[in-house]
């Protein structure tokens, strides 16, 4: 069996709410020459997200997640009027979501979904409830794996 540790690979990105994705956007590459990464519609989490990074971006770098709600009842929507612009997550990545989550539901770790969920380019993602993790929204990435 793994040790818990070699399941995690990474920080793979720090999640930002904004109000306006364009111009988080544009403030990002103007004032700091980050490049777009990607960029997408989530219908189901109800987000407008783009990944942004360095122009020396490798696989295991950080990225930035800008996040901007389509919806004020999305859980963007929700944070941005709780909470205001800023720092909503801290996402880890890994190898096997469902080997991390078991371990973490063993270990009386609370996870927001039952199950996974689709993330950004069809990640599968969930995040271990903030109330588990001293106040922090953490998620768990695992990359799609593309043929």
């Amino acid at each position: 069996m793994e040790k818990m540790t070699d399941l995690f690979v990474c920080i793979d990105h720090v999640g930002l709410a904004v109000p306006d994705l364009d111009e988080a956007i544009r403030f990002h590459t103007e004032t700091f020459g980050w490049r777009l990464l990607h960029r997408e519609t989530n219908e189901e989490q109800g987000v407008e997200e783009a990944m942004i990074g360095t122009g020396e971006q490798g696989p295991e770098n950080a990225q930035i997640q800008l996040l901007a709600p389509l919806r004020e009842d999305s859980a963007i929507g929700k944070f941005l009027a709780r909470s205001g612009p800023g720092l909503q997550q801290l996402a880890y990545r890994v190898r096997d979501l469902d080997q991390v989550s078991a371990t973490l539901r063993e270990r009386g770790v609370r996870l927001l979904y039952d199950q996974p969920r689709r993330g950004t380019a069809d990640s599968r993602i969930n995040f271990v409830h903030p109330k588990d993790a001293g106040g922090v929204l953490l998620e768990l990435v695992e990359p799609a794996r593309h043929a």
